[in-house]
């Protein structure tokens, strides 16, 4: 079968990259055409555009090349007719994805599945509508959605999360080695406090500084940077200014699995730091913090911003977001899971209690297996 894939930023060429491996398995005879990544094009098939020339972030990018993403959106719609897929198979990145959905469910015959759900949770509910008009299948990565998306009387299929996956593989064929770690990068032998500041520039910019100032506080550890893929050494200089602190590159996994506790901005990095069951702060800074706390109250629909925090529905690491992320805060809540023993327990504990409930590995073959079972039953 023909499979037409879209995906608008790096974790979405991730996953859909391990997606398309497992529909060959399913499906020998898979062929592919997307608007992807690098992991995706290693997966084979045809590339027409990467999603690096589809990411646009922010209100400003957006409304300055508001005709490249028209001119995309176009030449996907087109594409999509020219090449007759069996199934378009949307990941994330719901701004563009779900106008391709409306294009694609009104102007064609051609079934729209979803993977990786947008998080409408979060805000934005009204894309329920968008989504029963527009989408036949929709594929789960996060429990929690489950009863969200019957609250709203439409069905969807939650096969597993990715993430674990990756962080099963990793744990899999890379066994814990401090001494490795710290002699392959040049650290010295002092427990490690792992930095994990955000993919992208302005996240680096606003919260790295005060990381670093609160981590320092704590001179029998020593502080270890993950840097994020596309962001170079010399960016990263601007903020560190003379701190004490280590950067390591490509080895986000390795250095979580070394460390004794983390400061982790919000997003997937703050699932990936519980999988691999270390303590942690979340560290959220933003301009104008209180308007931006008060806005949070009104505009979003959940009580928390971390993955681990909503999957658990309960508070199980600290939210330090906006007004409250001060160096004062962070270094109060990094000494509570570095020396309160109860504390640490406790927050391990609760990580296994969320680890039940993403349930055990396999998202991907999942996913793979239900939409190729789909797929046949459809063409009987």
């Amino acid at each position: 079968m023909k499979y037409y894939l879209i995906v608008g930023e790096a974790s979405g060429d991730l996953h859909a990259s391990n997606l398309m491996q497992e529909l060959k398995k399913e499906d020998p005879q898979a062929e592919f055409r997307f608007f992807g990544g690098d992991l995706m094009s290693a997966q084979g098939g045809i590339r027409v555009k990467h999603y690096k020339e589809l990411a646009y972030m922010g209100f400003i990018p957006v409304l300055l090349h508001l005709r490249t993403i028209f001119d995309n959106m176009e030449q996907c719609k087109k594409d999509i007719v020219s090449y007759v897929p069996d199934v378009v198979i949307l990941v994330d990145y719901p701004g563009f994805n779900l106008s391709i959905a409306k294009f694609v469910k009104t102007q064609t015959r051609i079934p729209v599945y979803y993977y990786i759900s947008p998080k409408i949770w979060a805000w934005k509910e009204y894309r329920i509508n968008d989504i029963r008009r527009y989408v036949d299948q929709l594929f789960s990565i996060l429990p929690f959605e489950v009863d969200f998306f019957k609250k709203h009387h439409y069905p969807i299929r939650y096969v597993g999360n990715p993430t674990v996956d990756a962080v099963e593989s990793f744990k899999a064929h890379h066994p814990i080695n401090f001494n490795a770690f710290v002699t392959d990068n040049r650290l010295s032998s002092k427990p490690i406090i792992a930095l994990l500041a955000g993919s992208r520039k302005q996240e680096i910019k606003d919260n790295l500084p005060d990381m670093l100032k609160a981590a320092s506080a704590f001179p029998g550890y020593q502080l270890v940077l993950a840097g994020a893929p596309g962001i170079s050494s010399e960016y990263y200089q601007k903020y560190i200014r003379g701190a004490k602190v280590k950067i390591v590159f490509g080895q986000t996994y390795r250095l979580l699995q070394q460390s004794s506790a983390a400061l982790v901005t919000s997003g997937t990095a703050t699932l990936e730091t519980a999988l691999f069951r270390v303590p942690q702060v979340v560290c959220y800074y933003t301009p104008l913090g209180k308007l931006i706390s008060y806005l949070r109250k009104k505009v979003l629909k959940v009580k928390f911003i971390s993955l681990v925090n909503l999957i658990a529905d309960r508070e199980v690491v600290r939210e330090l977001v906006a007004d409250t992320m001060t160096i004062e805060n962070i270094r109060k809540e990094l000494k509570a899971i570095l020396f309160n023993r109860e504390k640490r327990e406790r927050m391990l504990a609760e990580y296994d209690r969320m680890i039940e409930l993403l349930g055990p590995a396999g998202a991907s073959e999942k996913a793979a297996s239900e939409i190729v079972r789909l797929l046949k039953e459809r063409k009987k």
